[in-house]
């Protein structure tokens, strides 16, 4: 792996952060134009209105006079009056039509001035009632001509009230992760320094734990030794997680083919004392089972799911761990996790206990492994009754 695409990785999540900022803003850039077209649209409407009115209101005067014509000629005279400029209706006190001409035949007697499809109604009340009429409506179309106007303004100030909104949201979503990026930085450099200084003392402690002997060793001497050898094992595969992700910068080296028996079976025994410790009872299912993989990479693997199959198991817990062909399965009574928590498992720094140790890197490491050879992990977890990884490969 090289140099820029493990950048790119400890870089992640600091995309997402922005992502869901960026969304976030989105949204809300989004739901305030939104609102502004409309505040606008509906003010540019009421004066369109406005102008409108004073126009049919003139129509609805010369109606009113042909309508007092007509009733006092009537029944001489029985046409309804018509006049190519609108169209009218006219309807009782009770609300019902006595005559229409009206393309909408929709109408709104509450109402003064309203659109109604392709056309606008205007709503007079007749003092005096001609022809038994209460109410004059008066239809006119609506002006296409003022509704392209409206509809370009709007284009021409909020596409680019848009742009410069969304290269601002831009902006400030740099502002935002400027300190997610200065911490992920800190903590890379810590890790690396740290790396450094473990490895000749850790040496040294491991060496010295060997060359004891035991059995020469007063109980609770040899009890106090056995906690020391746990947490420099404990250290040591840390350690080799920090080598893997700083100091080798992910680099993955020649892979062969390996029976994964033997080597799960030295790992379940570096593993024995920490199972010991905690009082773990393990369970064991295995098969020779062939695998084409470098060994320090699938040993990185094993290490970090055994460790924590330990790690987050209840004290007088089990542990069952299953190898088949093409699978590995490594099943736990601990803590479990939500379906949240699983979802981001594999995040670089997750960690989801803060009572434990470790940086949260274990796992993001076992992804980057099981990615690089194209096999497949499967988490299954539920709270407070444990959790199982899978882990599934081609068979050879």
């Amino acid at each position: 792996m090289s140099r820029n695409k493990a950048t790119a990785i400890h870089l992640s999540s600091e995309t997402k952060a922005r992502r869901r900022f960026l969304l976030l803003y989105g949204f809300f850039v989004l739901l305030l134009i939104g609102l502004s077209i409309l505040f606008y649209y509906r003010s540019q409407e009421q004066l369109m209105f406005s102008q409108q009115r004073i126009r049919m209101m003139e129509y609805a005067s010369v109606q009113a006079r042909r309508l007092k014509h007509l009733h006092r000629r009537f029944p001489k005279e029985t046409k309804y009056p018509r006049d190519n400029r609108f169209e009218s209706a006219i309807y009782d006190l009770e609300y019902q039509k006595i005559f229409s001409t009206l393309t909408e035949p929709k109408v709104d007697l509450h109402a003064v001035i309203y659109q109604v499809g392709e056309k606008i109604h205007l709503v007079k009340v007749l003092d005096d009632y001609y022809l038994g009429a209460k109410y004059l409506i008066i239809e006119v179309a609506r002006d296409g001509q003022w509704y392209a106007g409206i509809m370009k303004r709007i284009l021409l100030y909020a596409l680019p009230a848009l742009l410069g909104l969304m290269l601002l949201g831009i902006y400030l979503s740099k502002l935002f992760v400027q300190p997610m990026q200065r911490s992920i930085v800190l903590l890379d450099r810590f890790i690396k320094d740290t790396t450094h200084e473990l490895n000749t003392p850790l040496s040294a402690i491991l060496t010295n734990i060997e060359m004891i002997n035991r059995e020469e060793m007063a109980v609770d001497n040899a009890r106090k030794l056995t906690r020391i050898e746990i947490g420099a094992r404990t250290v040591s595969t840390l350690y080799e997680d920090l080598k893997f992700m700083v100091l080798e910068q992910g680099r993955v080296t020649q892979s062969q083919e390996l029976d994964l028996l033997p080597i799960l079976q030295s790992r379940l025994e570096y593993f024995s004392l920490a199972m010991e410790a905690k009082k773990v009872t393990l369970h064991k299912e295995l098969v020779p089972t062939l695998i084409t993989v470098n060994r320090g990479l699938i040993i990185r693997v094993i290490d970090n799911l055994l460790s924590n199959a330990i790690k987050y198991n209840k004290r007088d817990g089990e542990i069952t761990v299953t190898l088949e062909e093409g699978r590995l399965m490594i099943e736990d009574s601990g803590i479990g996790m939500s379906q949240v928590q699983v979802e981001g498992i594999f995040e670089r720094y997750s960690r989801f206990n803060e009572t434990e140790g470790g940086f949260g890197i274990g796992l993001n490491i076992v992804k980057k492994i099981v990615e690089h050879y194209g096999m497949k992990i499967a988490v299954e977890s539920t709270e407070g009754v444990g959790t199982t990884m899978i882990l599934q490969w081609s068979k050879t």
